[in-house]
C-alpha cells in the first residue's frame, strides 16, 4: 500500500491538527473522514475563522433563531454558536483523546481578541469557556502577551488546558514554556494530579518571513556591492524556519531538564510546540515548506485545508526539524549583520496579530448581526423559480442529485461523477483544483498585494495581458466590468494576433511604464510568446537590460515559460495551479494578478466566492444548493427544447448570459433567446425567475 504522507508524520511524532472549523463540515462526516483517513487528530479555531464559518451559506441559522428567541447578540450570541461547534468537534475527537490517554485529541477555542492585554479579563473568559464547553479535551487561547504569561500559569494552575497562540520571539517561547512548568510545580506542591494538564505552545511561522522578507527586499535594493547582495539574498525565506528550529533547541533544553523530569515522573506531559501560520504567503516558496522543514517528535502542525491537501497530495515526511540547526544559528546571526532587527520584528508581528485578530472579531460581529437582522425581519435572500411545467422535472432532478450523495462526492473529488473509466478518472481528479480556489488565493494574497504596492511605487500606468483563451477569459471580463482604481494599471488585454490591433495598442501604451503580464498555463502558447518576443524586442532597444523588469510570468510550475522568465531576468513569476484548466482559473493567478493591479478589490471577490462555495457546500441538500439549483433549472430547460429560452437572474451572474444562451442553443439546436432581465417571457409556457 502507498504511503500515505499525513500518517507517515504521525509515525514520525507529529501531530496533524486541522486549523479551520466549519460546522457543515463537523455535522456532514468530512472531519470524521480527515480523522479516519489522514490522521487529523485536532482542530484549532480563531475569529477569522469563525467569521466565514458563521456568516457563509445558512449552517448557523435554525441556532441564530433559536437563541434570537432568547435575547441574545453580539459576543455572547457568537460564544453560544461557537460553544456549539467546540463541543462537536471535541466528542468527534473523543475517542482519539482516550487512545492516547489525553496526549491528543484536542479541539481550541479562543478568549476575546480584546482581552489580549488584559490579564484578569483572559482568566476570567478562559474559566467560562472551559466551563460552557464541558470537554477535557478543550484547549482555550490565550495570546503570549505579557499580560497573557499570568493569565495563562494561573489557568494551568487550574487545571485548565491552555493553547498559547500568537508566539514569534524565541525569548517569549521559553517565557511560556516555563509559565507551564511553574503551573505544574505549583499543582503538585498542592497535592493536585498533573497527569492530564495539556497545553501547547502555537509558534507562529509563514508570518515571520513575510515580515522580514519585506525589510530584506528593501536593504537589498539599498545594497551597493555583490557580496552584500548575495548575502541578503541568501537570507530570503530563512529566518521563520530558523527561528522555529531555535525554539525547539529551547524546547528541548527546558523538557530535557531535570527539573521536569521530576515532574514527569508524577505523570507531566510536556508541553509541545505547535507550529501555526503553516500557509505559504509568498508563491515563490514551496506550498509545503512550513511543513516538509519542521516535522519532529512531540510536535504538532495545524494546517489550514489547502496545505493538508497539498501534503496529502505530495508531502514527504522525515524527520528534519533538527538537520541544519547550526545552518539555522548562522541565519539568525546574520539577520542581525545586515541590520534587521529581529527581536523588534517579533514584537512588531505580535501587535498586528492582535490588530488582525480584533479587527476579525469585530467583523465576524458585524456579519453575525447582519445575518441576526435578516433572520428577525425573515427576510433571508433564497433562490427560488417559478418553473410552471418545467418544476417536476427540476424537482425530480434535484432529488436524484441528492440520492447520489452528488455534493459529498463532489467535495470528495470524486471523478465517478463524470466517467467511469480509469484514465479519464486520473485526469479528472487532478483537475478539481477549482473547489478550493479560494482559500488557497486568499492564503497567498499578501504576497500578491505587496507585488502590487511595489509596481506602483516604481510609476507604473499600464498592465497589458498576453494570453489567449484561459489565460485572458477573466482579465477581459475584469477590464470591461470594473473601473481602474486611483493609483493602479490600466488593464489591457491582448489575445489577438491580428497586426492592427497590436499596432493599435502598442501605439497608446508608453513601453517604459507598462507591466507585460505574460500568461500560458502550458507555457508554450504560440501566440503568448509571439507578443512576448515582439514587446521585449521593443525594450530592448528603448531601455536595454532593463527591460525584464517590465515583464511577469503566470504560469504554471516547472514549464518552459518559467525556465524563460528566470533566464531572461522577468521581474516575477506567478504560479498557476496545476490541479485547474485554463478556463476554470479565473480565481488563480490568471485573474487575480491583473485584477489586483487595476485596483480591483480582490480580498472581497475571494472572500465572496469562499461564501458561496460554503453555500454550496457538501451538507447542503440540493434544492438549497444555489450551485445545484441553478444547474438543474438550465439543464431541465435545456432538455426541453423549448423555442424560447429566457430566464430572469441576478446581475450576480448576467455576465454568464451568452454562455449560457449557447449553451442551450448546442444542446437542443434551437436557437436560444438569451438570458434577459424580462419577467413573463417563457419557456414554451412556463415562466422561469430566479433572484440568486
Amino acid at each position: 500500500m502507498a504511503q500515505h504522507p499525513l500518517r507517515e508524520l504521525n509515525k514520525l511524532g507529529q501531530s496533524v491538527w486541522q486549523d479551520y472549523i466549519r460546522r457543515d463540515e463537523l455535522l456532514s462526516g468530512e472531519f470524521q473522514r480527515l480523522i479516519d483517513n489522514d490522521g487529523v487528530s485536532g482542530i484549532t479555531s480563531n475569529p477569522s475563522i469563525f467569521e466565514k464559518a458563521v456568516t457563509a451559506g445558512t449552517d448557523y441559522d435554525d441556532s441564530i433563531r433559536k437563541y434570537v428567541g432568547e435575547g441574545l447578540q453580539g459576543p455572547k450570541l457568537f460564544e453560544k454558536l461557537a460553544v456549539e461547534d467546540i463541543q462537536k468537534a471535541c466528542d468527534l475527537l473523543r475517542p482519539t483523546y482516550n487512545a492516547t490517554k489525553g496526549k491528543d485529541g484536542f479541539v481550541s477555542i479562543e478568549v476575546s481578541p480584546k482581552l489580549a492585554r488584559d490579564t484578569r479579563g483572559s482568566i476570567e473568559e478562559a474559566r467560562r469557556l472551559w466551563s460552557s464547553v464541558n470537554r477535557p479535551n478543550l484547549l482555550v487561547k490565550i495570546p503570549g502577551t505579557k499580560e497573557g504569561l499570568p493569565a495563562i500559569q494561573q489557568c494551568l494552575t487550574e487545571g485548565i488546558n491552555i493553547n498559547i497562540t500568537l508566539l514569534f520571539a524565541v525569548e517569549r517561547y521559553v517565557e511560556v514554556a516555563e509559565a507551564y512548568i511553574t503551573a505544574l510545580e505549583k499543582r503538585a506542591k498542592e497535592g493536585k494530579p498533573i497527569d492530564r494538564i495539556a497545553s501547547v505552545a502555537s509558534f507562529f511561522v509563514s508570518r515571520i518571513d513575510t515580515l522580514l522578507d519585506k525589510q530584506l527586499s528593501e536593504k537589498l535594493a539599498r545594497a551597493k556591492s555583490a557580496d552584500e547582495k548575495a548575502k541578503i539574498q541568501g537570507l530570503m525565506g530563512k529566518a521563520a524556519i530558523a527561528s522555529a528550529k531555535a525554539a525547539y533547541h529551547e524546547y528541548k533544553r527546558l523538557f530535557l531538564s531535570a527539573r521536569f523530569q521530576a515532574l514527569a515522573k508524577k505523570g507531566a506531559r510536556v508541553q509541545r510546540v505547535l507550529w501555526a501560520s503553516t500557509s505559504t504567503k509568498n508563491p515563490q516558496y514551496p506550498d509545503t515548506i512550513y511543513v516538509d522543514t519542521l516535522i519532529g517528535p512531540d510536535t504538532v502542525n495545524t494546517m489550514p485545508p489547502a496545505t493538508l491537501v497539498a501534503f496529502r497530495d505530495h508531502g514527504k515526511a522525515r524527520l528534519t526539524l533538527e538537520e541544519g540547526t547550526d545552518k539555522a544559528r548562522r541565519e539568525l546571526v546574520s539577520l542581525a549583520e545586515v541590520g534587521v532587527d529581529l527581536a523588534a520584528a517579533t514584537r512588531q508581528l505580535e501587535d498586528e496579530g492582535i490588530v488582525a485578530f480584533d479587527q476579525a472579531y469585530d467583523k465576524l460581529l458585524k456579519g453575525l448581526k447582519e445575518k441576526r437582522d435578516k433572520i428577525i425581519a425573515a427576510s433571508v435572500d433564497q433562490s427560488s423559480a417559478s418553473l410552471g411545467k418545467l418544476q417536476p422535472s427540476v424537482d425530480a432532478a434535484l432529488t436524484k442529485l441528492d440520492q447520489e450523495g452528488f455534493s459529498k462526492r463532489l467535495a470528495e473529488r470524486d471523478p465517478s461523477l463524470w466517467k467511469q473509466e480509469p484514465e479519464p478518472q486520473k485526469i479528472i481528479k487532478n483537475a478539481l483544483g477549482w473547489l478550493t480556489v479560494p482559500d488557497a488565493a486568499l492564503q497567498q494574497l499578501s504576497g500578491l498585494e505587496a507585488f502590487v504596492d511595489e509596481v506602483r511605487k516604481e510609476g507604473y500606468k499600464r498592465a497589458v495581458v498576453l494570453g489567449m483563451g484561459g489565460s485572458s477569459l477573466c482579465p477581459d471580463v475584469c477590464r470591461e466590468t470594473f473601473e481602474v482604481q486611483p493609483g493602479y494599471l490600466a488593464l489591457e488585454v491582448l489575445d489577438s494576433t491580428v497586426p492592427a490591433s497590436i499596432a493599435m495598442l502598442e501605439k497608446s501604451l508608453d513601453l517604459d511604464k507598462t507591466l507585460f503580464l505574460v500568461s500560458s498555463k502550458s507555457g508554450g502558447t504560440t501566440e503568448t510568446l509571439s507578443f512576448y518576443k515582439y514587446f521585449r524586442d521593443r525594450l530592448n532597444k528603448l531601455i536595454g537590460d532593463r527591460a525584464g523588469g517590465n515583464f511577469v510570468a503566470i504560469t504554471d510550475p516547472g514549464t518552459s515559460l518559467e525556465k524563460l522568465a528566470h533566464e531572461q531576468k522577468f521581474r516575477r513569476v506567478f504560479h498557476g495551479a496545476p490541479d485547474i484548466g485554463g478556463r476554470y482559473s479565473a480565481l488563480s493567478n490568471f485573474g487575480m494578478v491583473p485584477a489586483a493591479l487595476a485596483g480591483i478589490d480582490v480580498r472581497g471577490l475571494l472572500e465572496q466566492a469562499q461564501r458561496m462555495a460554503r453555500a454550496c457546500g457538501s451538507s447542503v441538500s440540493a434544492k438549497e444548493n444555489p450551485g445545484l439549483a441553478l444547474g438543474a433549472v438550465l439543464a431541465e430547460a435545456a432538455r426541453a427544447g423549448r423555442d424560447k429560452a429566457t430566464f430572469f437572474l441576478s446581475p450576480g451572474i448576467r455576465m454568464f448570459g451568452d454562455w449560457v444562451e449557447q449553451l442551450i442553443a448546442e444542446s437542443t439546436g434551437k436557437e436560444g433567446k438569451g438570458i434577459l432581465p424580462v419577467v413573463g417571457e417563457t419557456i414554451g409556457g412556463p415562466e422561469v425567475y430566479g433572484n440568486d
